[in-house]
């Protein structure tokens, strides 16, 4: 049962990783001299940024996938808390619904935000305000990384919800 405990704690902890990972790092779509993400534009070749601003033509596509990715990490992170809460409260037998119900808003929230870069990424990268040519660019690993999150987050409810307290 401990090692069971401990599979479950990992796998949460993984989780929250990949989506702060997901959320922060510069790497959602990438070319041979530059990144971007979600916050900004990066130049590879000078290091310099430019954030994405109000002035872009997509910025509320973008402050949709911010706000969706933030939430997602919000919500695993309150998952883990009442996870460790309802370990030590719930009655023998009981599910880990609660628990489950977080993490699957956080699956909801992050399959959202993955699901709103896909469809609006040509128009996110066609913008004349970026000082650079970006729309020749490929999906990064910050990307790849959500779509895992979403799977784990996804494995973790499902998993929370199956899961009764034992002795």
């Amino acid at each position: 049962m401990l090692i069971l405990l401990a599979f479950i704690i990992v796998f949460h902890i993984t989780s929250a990783a990949l989506l702060f990972i997901s959320t922060i790092d510069n790497a959602w779509w990438v070319g041979d001299t530059f990144s971007t993400d979600v916050w900004r534009v990066c130049d590879t070749n000078t290091s310099t940024c430019m954030a994405i601003t109000d002035q872009f033509r997509e910025y509320q596509s973008i402050q949709a996938v911010q706000a969706t990715m933030i939430l997602s990490t919000i919500f695993c992170c309150v998952g883990f808390l009442v996870f460790i809460l309802q370990l030590f409260r719930l009655k023998q037998g009981e599910r880990f619904v609660l628990t489950s119900i977080i993490q699957l808003l956080s699956c909801l929230c992050v399959m959202i935000a993955a699901s709103i870069y896909t469809d609006r990424h040509e128009e996110l990268h066609k913008s004349h305000q970026y000082s650079m040519e970006v729309s020749e660019g490929q999906y990064g690993y910050s990307f790849v990384l959500a779509w895992i999150a979403f799977a784990f987050t996804l494995i973790s409810g499902v998993m929370y919800l199956v899961l009764r307290k034992r002795k």
